[in-house]
C-alpha cells in the first residue's frame, strides 16, 4: 500500500527534501519521487485559475411568417400566400477525442526536468509548466490534490476556503512533504478547486499535451480521517471531464486499492504506476487498465522483477529516484 511505502521510504526521501527549495509546477504523489531537483525550478509561477468561456447556445429556428392581404368590396380578395419558413442551423461542435498512450511503448518520466528523450522512446511525463516532448506522446504532470510547496502563500490568499483544516482550525499537513491538503469534502469545494486545477489543464492542452497524470489521489489517506474515497472519486471524476472535454486522456497516478468500479467511475483510462513491481501491485492496476499501465520502479531489483513479469506487455521504466536529468551523477534511465 502506499501508506506503507511512505513510511518505509520516508527516510531516503526526507533527506533530499530537506535541501529543496520547492516549485509550485512540478510534484509527486509517491514519497519515492521528490528530491533535490525541486529546486531546480526557477520557472514555476502561482497557479492562475482561468476564465472558461461558456458555451454557445443553440441556434433557434424561426417560425413561418403568414402574410395576408386585406379584402375589399370592389375588387376580389386576394389569396392568402404564406412565406416559406427561414431555418438558420449551426452545425455541432465536434467532440473532443482522446486517446491513453500505447500499451507497451517505451517510456520516460521526466517529471524532474525535461530533456530531450533518449533514443526509442514514445510516451513521456513532464511537469505542466514544461513543453511537450515534439512528436511524442507526453502526459501533463499535475499536483492536483494537494498544495504545492512554494504555492502556500498564493492559495492563503486567493483560496484560503480550499486548504483542509482540522476541527481546531490548523491547516493539515502532508508531513512526510511538508505539502498542505487541498479540501474537497464538499461539491461546493469540489466545484471550486476544479476551477483552480482545471485552469492547469485547460492549459496543459493548450500546450499540445496528450494527458493529464493527477497526483495526490491517495491524499485522502492521510488526511486525519477529514476526506474520504468517496470525495476523492467525486474530485478526479469533475477533474477527469474537464480533461476528456479538452481531447486529454486522465491517468490514475499510484492508489492500488481503487477498484476497478471506482476507476470506470471516476473516468481513468490509464495508470502510471509507481514501484507496483517492487510492492507486489501491479496486477491491482491491470485488472482496471489492462496493458494500459506506465510502471517506474526506482531499484533495481523492482525494475527486474517488473520486467521479468511484464515486458512485452507493460510499459516500464528504472529511475533514479530523484528523477534527474541526463548530466546529473545520480541520473538513472533504463528501459525494457
Amino acid at each position: 500500500m502506499v501508506t506503507n511505502r511512505r513510511a518505509l521510504k520516508l527516510g531516503v526521501a526526507m533527506a533530499a527534501v530537506v535541501i529543496t527549495a520547492l516549485g509550485v509546477g512540478i510534484g509527486t504523489a509517491d514519497a519515492s519521487t521528490r528530491g533535490s531537483w525541486w529546486a531546480a525550478k526557477p520557472h514555476q509561477t502561482s497557479p492562475t485559475p482561468a476564465i472558461v468561456a461558456p458555451k454557445p447556445s443553440a441556434s433557434a429556428t424561426s417560425k413561418p411568417v403568414k402574410t395576408t392581404k386585406p379584402v375589399t368590396t370592389t375588387a376580389p380578395a386576394a389569396t392568402t400566400t404564406t412565406t416559406p419558413p427561414v431555418t438558420t442551423t449551426t452545425a455541432p461542435a465536434a467532440t473532443p477525442t482522446f486517446a491513453p498512450p500505447p500499451a507497451n511503448a517505451t517510456f520516460d518520466y521526466q517529471i524532474g526536468g525535461a530533456y530531450t528523450p533518449p533514443s526509442g522512446v514514445t510516451v513521456v511525463s513532464r511537469d505542466r509548466e514544461a513543453t511537450p516532448a515534439p512528436g511524442v506522446y507526453t502526459i501533463c504532470y499535475v499536483n492536483a490534490f494537494q498544495a504545492q510547496p512554494g504555492a502556500e502563500s498564493w492559495w492563503k490568499t486567493n483560496h484560503p476556503d480550499l486548504l483542509l483544516h482540522d476541527a481546531a482550525g490548523d491547516l493539515v499537513i502532508d508531513e512526510d512533504w511538508n505539502e498542505i491538503m487541498l479540501d474537497f469534502s464538499t461539491p461546493a469545494k469540489r466545484t471550486a478547486l476544479t476551477g483552480v486545477v482545471g485552469a492547469w489543464i485547460d492549459a496543459c492542452a493548450t500546450r499540445g499535451f496528450k494527458a493529464i497524470e493527477s497526483d495526490n489521489l491517495d491524499s485522502y489517506t492521510r488526511s486525519k480521517g477529514l476526506l474520504t474515497q468517496a470525495q476523492a472519486i467525486a474530485y478526479a471524476t469533475a477533474l477527469n471531464s474537464r480533461a476528456h472535454a479538452k481531447g486529454l486522456a486522465a491517468g490514475q497516478k499510484n492508489t492500488a486499492d481503487l477498484s476497478s468500479a471506482n476507476a470506470k467511475k471516476a473516468g481513468f483510462d490509464f495508470a502510471v504506476a509507481e514501484e507496483c513491481a517492487d510492492w507486489d501491485e501491479c496486477d491491482a492496476y491491470t485488472a482496471s487498465y489492462g496493458n494500459n499501465v506506465i510502471v517506474i520502479e526506482y531499484s533495481r531489483a523492482g525494475f527486474t522483477k517488473a520486467c521479468k513479469a511484464y515486458a512485452g506487455t507493460l510499459s516500464i521504466v528504472l529511475r533514479d529516484v530523484d528523477v534527474t536529468t541526463p548530466g546529473s551523477k545520480s541520473y538513472v534511465y533504463e528501459a525494457c
